[in-house]
């Protein structure tokens, strides 16, 4: 049985995350207040690999967690993208009429935030919470009426918990990005992976204050047929105005990402193969 990490408790959208992905074998869950606490319990051993929300199509990117993936230089094995349906989730017996606070975690909160906006003009506070199952337990566990909590259907069935309102989400497109990491200090070379399943890298570099620096990166990406699926920028600690690019390429076949790659670690510093692994598939199957 494998440990995994997740950010909040029994009920989360980590929770569903992680069952999916490792749907064929049997998981223990490890249940991590903090994204913080869930990457130190990675690095102390007391998991065998962590499932960390990075981007989410409506609230956007969770940069902290990319300035964490570059603190503790965890290898990514595989990604999973989950369909976010958002419910507005109370004690039995609760109405709209009764709320007098909602809260969630804030990236939840964003995510519904037509739906909350017209809830605040009825003077109803939306308050921030660690998690979205969390804040649903605690209503749970302390009888708090006239507070409901913004999450999955799964955490109103696991705490008892009445659906008020479904689907509150702003957009029905709503998918959240999960990356399975673990913590493996060994380097990734793409001529030493066979296996022809894997078509997404992940990796990361530094570049120099000059003109043309990152076009000439994109180029060479170009050049080999790889597509960049996404950029992200966080800045260095203790460098003010320098950053630490996160890159993600698709790539047909590892003779051309390992050419790719051979050329684009002389144009940087600090070259990093982050990951390769299989890319996940978006399905509006909603999650539980």
């Amino acid at each position: 049985m494998k440990k995994v990490a997740i950010q909040g408790v029994q009920g989360a959208f980590h929770d569903i995350a992680a069952r999916e992905y490792f749907s064929d074998i049997k998981i223990d869950l490890v249940e991590c207040i903090t994204f913080e606490e869930l990457f130190a319990t990675i690095q102390n051993g007391g998991c065998d690999y962590g499932m960390v929300a990075v981007e989410n199509s409506v609230a956007g990117i969770l940069s902290h967690n990319y300035f964490l993936l570059n603190e503790y230089s965890f290898k990514i094995v595989g990604e999973h993208y989950l369909r976010i349906v958002q419910n507005l989730i109370a004690l039995p017996g609760s109405s709209l009429e009764s709320l007098k606070e909602v809260r969630s975690h804030p990236i939840a909160l964003r995510q519904c935030h037509k739906f909350l906006n017209a809830l605040r003009e009825k003077g109803i506070r939306i308050v921030e919470s660690e998690d979205t199952a969390l804040a649903a337990k605690s209503i749970a566990e302390n009888k708090l009426y006239g507070i409901a909590a913004v999450a999955g259907e799964l955490a109103a069935t696991i705490y008892g918990l009445d659906v008020l309102e479904r689907g509150i989400e702003s957009n029905e497109r709503n998918f959240t990005r999960f990356l399975v990491v673990e913590n493996n200090a060994n380097e990734i070379q793409p001529k030493d992976y066979t296996d022809s399943s894997y078509d997404k890298a992940s990796i990361s570099f530094t570049l120099s204050h000059e003109p043309g620096m990152l076009c000439g990166v994109l180029q060479v990406f170009q050049s080999y047929g790889l597509n960049m699926t996404m950029i992200q920028s966080t800045p260095l600690p203790g460098k003010e105005w320098e950053y630490k690019f996160f890159v993600d390429l698709v790539f047909c076949d590892m003779e051309s990402l390992s050419g790719a790659l051979d050329n684009v670690a002389k144009l940087v510093h600090s070259f990093t193969i982050t990951g390769l692994y299989q890319k996940g598939e978006t399905s509006m199957q909603p999650s539980v």
